[in-house]
């Protein structure tokens, strides 16, 4: 991302933490809608692990990877998301962290492996997406912390309705 797109991204999310207050609360999906529009990327990757378990549950493992293109520490505490390919719903679910992932400014992380990932169009049709190597987030929902220091404190963020395009996704499966 270029320092244009990270600073006009930087101001508006300090107008928000400035403006915002349980009187005036600001629109609900503004920093979502704000992501989109500049087509900041925020996964990097998505790593998926199928069992042969999965195949009777439609139930697999997921983790993904998330950048932060701001000059200061964001700290993700729960997430919500549908994925899938050409608009069609392939994988949903939602997640608190136990111990929430922080993203150093100007960094990345991994959000290490998230269970129970409901499959739900079922094992057998989603192992037809696996050649594509990608996968569209149909809406991401994240709650956030701004600000944090070493995943401590900060300003919560709900940033609602992300959405984006052909993450780099890798299919493990694990028969044994």
């Amino acid at each position: 991302m270029n320092f244009r797109h990270s600073s006009f991204l930087f101001g508006l999310l300090a107008a928000l933490l400035v403006c915002a207050s349980p009187a005036t609360p600001a629109p609900e999906n503004l920093l979502g809608d704000v992501i989109d529009a500049l087509g900041i990327g925020l996964v990097t990757s998505i790593s998926v692990i199928i069992t042969l378990e999965s195949l009777t549950t439609n139930l697999v493992t997921i983790s993904f990877g998330v950048q932060n293109p701001l000059p200061f520490e964001l700290t993700i505490d729960k997430i919500t998301t549908s994925a899938g390919l050409n608009g069609t719903e392939f994988a949903s679910f939602a997640h608190t962290f136990a111990t929430p992932v922080v993203v150093p400014p100007f960094g990345g992380a991994s959000s290490g492996n998230i269970s129970n990932v409901l499959l739900t169009q079922g094992a057998d049709a989603s192992l037809a997406i696996i050649p594509f190597g990608v996968l569209d987030l149909l809406n991401v929902d994240a709650d956030v912390r701004a600000l944090s220091i070493s995943g401590h404190g900060g300003i919560p963020l709900a940033i609602d309705g992300l959405h984006q395009s052909s993450v780099p996704t890798k299919y493990t499966l694990s028969l044994g």
